[in-house]
């Protein structure tokens, strides 16, 4: 059922109870169907997630030439890789907003060995990073042509291959980068050891890592990757959204109550699993049953913390966003480079937090937010999610405490089909979770 342009949220008049099945990880997502792209041979991906990000990537694949089958009831997609050919001998490629999608897709098509394609985006996405991935790939041999503005989309590839040797990146405003580039090295003629200039951010490259040996290609020491096929045997079983679970685990601290999140594990390849220790600090209970984790919380305290997100950085809006509610104030770090993500999230976290008469102290890379009581106006707050998913999702988290007592919504988010980019389901998951909790009277 589409949502409509600006959406109530119904508050919680109950303690949430029950469980909750994420979609799958995004992120493992798109890397899952660019490894198996480069596959020599089928490979099937289980659990896949279905969203905006993920179906742009499938049909930038299927432009390529690749035979794409996707079957969402069973979440799965099948793949028909080609061991680092591109079927197609050329292809105009549309990534809308997708940061993984052209970062992945533009080193795809550098390191083919033959045919022309150009990759573009939306206008916010000509503006997001990836000078360091174009400048990497071109030391590598790769003929890139930058259309507009040097080091931004849109781009032109006349693929002939990559040469290999050692390469420098600058991956620190986006790990995708790195990532992108360590998963087209093995179709270097030799191999390629890649240095970095500058920090780059872990937990997402050490997602790729794994996920390269797990498709039959080892990361060596220094990253240095060797010629090599990707082969799988077997489907590849993608885990649920950790970022995704950042929303349903916090509502228990909005709401009180017992929520199982299921499938999610502290030992997930996902470094946003460690949000979940986080809200612990905050004052959620975490328990795991059956592979899932149990959050709960009963009242009390519900303590304003100092944390730096700069290795799980897509989950500090979560906790932004429910910062109100906390007693005392909350100091975020290390999300700088989230402002040049699918808008500035720093800055624009700041705005709509001063809009709900929080007191907010923002710098380049950080936010501490001071918590004061939330406005009981007529109608319900606006929030602008700047067509970004995150805001949409995670504002809807705050929506449900019933700030009036009485079940009437007080905060309303704009654009809320933007969430679709990750996570179509959301708001219909989140109102099944109410009613569920409250006995199924609507309320």
């Amino acid at each position: 059922m589409p949502l409509p342009d600006i959406l109530p949220i119904k508050p919680f008049t109950h303690p949430v109870c029950g469980e909750v099945s994420l979609p799958g990880s995004k992120s493992l997502t798109n890397r899952a169907l660019m490894l198996a792209a480069l596959c020599d041979g089928p490979v099937v991906l289980s659990g896949a997630l279905f969203s905006e990000d993920t179906q742009i990537m499938a049909e930038a694949l299927k432009r390529l030439g690749f035979a794409v089958t996707e079957n969402e009831n069973n979440q799965t997609i099948r793949i028909e890789g080609r061991g680092g050919k591109i079927p197609a001998e050329s292809a105009d490629i549309s990534v809308g907003n997708a940061g993984t999608a052209a970062r992945f897709l533009t080193a795809l098509c550098a390191g083919a060995p033959r045919g022309i394609f150009t990759i573009d985006g939306i206008p916010q996405m000509r503006t997001r990073p990836m000078k360091g991935l174009i400048d990497a790939l071109r030391s590598l041999g790769a003929d890139i042509r930058c259309i507009g503005d040097e080091g931004f989309l849109p781009v032109e590839i006349r693929a002939r291959g990559l040469r290999g040797g050692k390469v420098q990146i600058d991956a620190r405003e986006s790990s995708q980068m790195l990532s992108a580039l360590m998963m087209v090295a093995p179709l270097a003629e030799t191999e390629v050891s890649i240095g970095l200039k500058g920090h780059v951010r872990e937990p997402f490259v050490e997602i790729t890592r794994q996920m390269m040996h797990h498709f039959g290609v080892d990361v060596g020491e220094g990253f240095k990757i060797s010629r090599h096929k990707y082969l799988l045997q077997g489907p590849y079983i993608i885990e649920p959204d950790a970022t995704a679970a950042s929303y349903f685990l916090s509502l228990p601290l909005v709401v009180t109550g017992s929520l199982k999140v299921r499938h999610v594990t502290h030992d997930s390849l996902q470094g946003d699993a460690c949000f979940a220790n986080v809200l612990k600090t905050a004052g959620l209970s975490l328990g795991i049953e059956s592979a899932s984790i149990v959050a709960s919380f009963g009242g009390g305290d519900r303590h304003g913390i100092t944390q730096n997100f700069n290795k799980f950085s897509d989950t500090f809006l979560t906790f932004a966003a429910i910062s109100p509610l906390l007693d005392g104030p909350t100091h975020i770090t290390g999300i700088a480079h989230t402002r040049k993500q699918e808008t500035d999230r720093v800055g624009n976290m700041a705005k709509e937090l001063i809009k709900l008469g929080q007191k907010v102290i923002e710098t380049e890379d950080s936010l501490e937010i001071h918590p004061q009581p939330l406005p009981r106006t007529a109608e319900p707050i606006e929030i602008e999610t700047y067509d970004d998913h995150r805001f949409a999702m995670s504002f809807g988290i705050l929506g449900c405490h019933d700030l009036r007592d009485d079940g009437r919504p007080w905060l309303a988010i704009r654009n809320p089909a933007c969430c679709a980019k990750t996570f179509p389901q959301f708001f219909e998951l989140l109102d099944s979770l109410r009613r569920e909790s409250s006995g199924g009277d609507g309320r």
